[in-house]
């Protein structure tokens, strides 16, 4: 059996049992004793193993079968659950998550057999039961201590081509060094293909790189894990490959030697010969599979056959949808069916009274908005699937950073488009564990200052008219101005004489600068300056902004601000030029027709007050290389919009009006290093205008 077309079904139930588990395990730290709970989690590990094992995936089936083991007995009453038992329970949906990751990237469950977690669970289970622990067998101590001491050679697993041969050779006979080279970057790594792309960049300052694994590409898409190799030529000595490669942050190790050709050739001559074998002498060299796979090699290799062939990575396509959702959208289909008919009918001439004709018009576009606006609503999730794993990591960073914490959550029923939520993980994980590491202090600090002991980590969700609100606050110590102003000073980003002119919130900002931390420890929670910049860049590509609030000594709260839908948006039409352009709507505060007599300079740049607000104004023929069509009028029309509390008047020639507008992508069409174009529509007569992007202009 093809089990291939059940992927997506099985990693869609995978991911909703290790929420239960997670959730469950959370509820049975604080009551041990709640059967209903112990009842779930057996639940959730059987529904787990057996899919495992349908799907032909025996690791994942192993480890859900020992934990399934371990809650019968906590089940049937023969065995307490400790404190102890927890943590191994979460390291071990730790283990069920990287292979649900692992499959849903490479259809494969990887080779990870999670051996030592296994056995810490079978060892709590014999004392649970009072049985003696099962003595380790000397044979199985030595090839463990074997292994360990082995040194791997991952690059020599890269299948070389006749063209990389030629290359080695070439650098050979130049007098050049052919190194091997593996590189892991640490795993708590957000932007594993930025720091990669890194060290390529490091390697070709003083080399050149012959070939990698996994491909260039797949390293520049992020399908690979936390590691990849290469073989490279260069003229220097392996230390200074190795010091080039380590002068990247974030680069956990790198290991290597210089390769010898000779050997090399032959390793490869080998590989060619095995290639001409024929299929059923290469067929048995297959690597061992687990204990409970071996017992029946048969069915294991029947399983084999069924597992699905590793390619692509699966992307989660599917959206549950509420079946009242659906009929309403059936019945709007339905009725655009019936304006299709009546206008083919008066277009045919059957209907020659324009006034009836505009009365079908008038029908059509009001089923059109009203199956858009049912669209949007099909399309829309709750923010819960993102927001659901955050009391875990809080767990988890509570036990890392030895403080006591609580995350209190509100609003995770609230809907974003499911595109916004997919992308919103990473930025509000940036901001619990900056909260967490930087925000609270130490239990000892916290009872000096009067506080409660265990510290409050806040996440806040509510929609705000066309907008999401998701707020992230704490109850610690808040940002230290004069800190980071001196960081900023100590990093040579500003001068002592201009940290002295910048204003607070402008001092704040500069948290969100590339590299900039103020941890005097890294860690692998946080001190690497890798969080605020990833938060505000992504938020910003989402075409959101983020805001901050902070009092010393009580607290600090970060508010991200996103649209509901980055697919269908209520626009501005303005002409520029003798082009058209669009502005969010969402982004303009108000629309103001200014006299030129009323621009002023300040430091040599253009602004106006307007309610007693001093407004700097763009012009955007300049920002946009077009010609100014009349520079003799006295009155020029400026729409001032807003991101967060900053306010900026773009300069138009002429207004359209306002718009419903589909977002399309221009992706590599247009080459825009300031990304002040985010997309562009197609308007009723088929013109395409340009999408401006409000925050980056300001």
């Amino acid at each position: 059996m093809d089990v291939n077309q059940y992927l997506e079904i099985f990693l869609d139930e995978t991911n909703e049992h290790i929420q239960s588990l997670s959730d469950q395990l959370m509820i049975l730290e604080q009551e041990p004793d709640n059967k209903d709970t112990i009842n779930e989690i057996f639940r959730s590990a059987h529904s787990l193993k057996g899919m495992a094992g349908t799907m032909g995936y025996k690791r994942m089936q192993n480890l859900t079968h020992d934990m399934e083991n371990v809650f019968t007995e906590v089940r049937n009453g023969n065995m307490k659950v400790t404190s102890n038992l927890i943590d191994v329970l979460f390291k071990a949906l730790d283990a069920i998550e990287e292979y649900e990751k692992t499959i849903r990237e490479t259809s494969d469950e990887g080779t990870n057999d999670n051996e030592p977690i296994i056995k810490e669970l079978n060892r709590i289970l014999d004392e649970g039961l009072g049985k003696a622990p099962a003595e380790e067998k000397p044979e199985e101590k030595k090839e463990e201590e074997k292994k360990e001491a082995s040194g791997d050679k991952p690059w020599e697993s890269i299948a070389l081509t006749e063209e990389n041969i030629g290359a080695i050779k070439e650098a050979d006979e130049k007098g050049m060094n052919i190194y091997g080279v593996s590189v892991h970057i640490q795993e708590s790594c957000v932007l594993k293909a930025a720091r990669a792309f890194l060290v390529f960049k490091a390697i070709e300052d003083i080399g050149e790189i012959i070939t990698t694994s996994p491909t260039s590409q797949d390293i520049e898409d992020e399908k690979f894990e936390f590691d990849f190799n290469m073989y490279i030529a260069t003229a220097e000595s392996y230390d200074k490959v190795e010091a080039a490669v380590l002068s990247v942050s974030e680069i956990e190790k790198c290991t290597g030697e210089k390769v010898d050709i000779a050997s090399l050739k032959e390793g490869k001559e080998e590989a060619k010969e095995a290639e001409s074998k024929p299929a059923e002498v290469t067929a048995p060299a297959v690597k061992e599979q687990p204990k409970a796979a071996a017992a029946a090699p048969a069915s294991g290799a029947a399983t084999k056959q069924t597992k699905p062939a590793a390619g692509k990575p699966v992307v989660n396509r599917t959206v549950r949808v509420d079946i009242e959702k659906l009929d309403v959208l059936m019945n709007l289909v339905s009725e655009l069916i019936i304006a299709k008919n009546s206008i083919v009918s008066a277009s045919a001439g059957e209907m020659n009274n324009s006034s009836s004709f505009n009365d079908h018009i008038s029908y059509l576009e009001s089923v059109t908005t009203n199956l858009h606006e049912s669209v949007m609503k099909v399309r829309m999730v709750p923010i819960e699937s993102v927001v659901n794993r955050f009391p875990k990591m809080v767990r988890d960073l509570s036990k890392k950073l030895n403080k006591k914490m609580n995350l209190y959550m509100t609003g995770e029923d609230t809907e974003l488009d499911r595109t916004v939520v997919d992308e919103l993980s990473d930025p509000l994980m940036h901001l619990i564990r900056n909260s967490a590491d930087h925000g609270l202090e130490s239990a000892e600090l916290r009872a000096e200052r009067g506080k409660p002991e265990e510290g409050s980590i806040f996440l806040d969700a509510y929609q705000d008219g066309n907008n999401v609100i998701i707020e992230v606050r704490d109850d610690g110590n808040g940002i230290d101005v004069e800190k980071v102003r001196n960081k900023a000073i100590e990093r040579g980003t500003v001068t002592p004489e201009q940290a002295e002119q910048l204003s607070e919130k402008e001092v704040i900002d500069m948290l969100f600068q590339p590299s900039f931390s103020t941890a005097k420890v890294v860690t692998d929670v946080s001190g690497r300056g890798v969080g605020l910049d990833v938060v505000k860049s992504k938020i910003e590509s989402l075409g959101g902004d983020v805001s901050v609030r902070t009092k010393l000594g009580e607290g600090s709260a970060f508010s991200v601000r996103l649209p509901l839908t980055l697919a269908i948006i209520q626009a501005l039409m303005v002409v520029v030029g003798d082009e058209k352009y669009a502005i969010s709507l969402g982004s303009i505060d108000t629309i103001e027709s200014i006299s030129k007599s009323d621009v002023k300079y300040v430091e040599a740049k253009e602004v106006i007050t307007l309610r007693e607000n001093v407004i700097p104004i763009i012009r955007l023929h300049g920002v946009l290389n077009l010609e100014e069509n009349d520079e003799n009028k006295d009155e020029m029309i400026v729409v001032v919009v807003k991101k967060g509390d900053q306010l900026a008047g773009l300069v138009v020639d002429e207004l359209i009006g306002q718009q419903e507008i589909v977002i399309k992508s221009l992706g590599k069409y247009i080459n825009c290093a300031s990304r002040i174009i985010s997309g562009a529509t197609i308007l009723g007569d088929g013109e395409v205008a340009l999408i401006l992007d409000a925050n980056v202009l300001i």
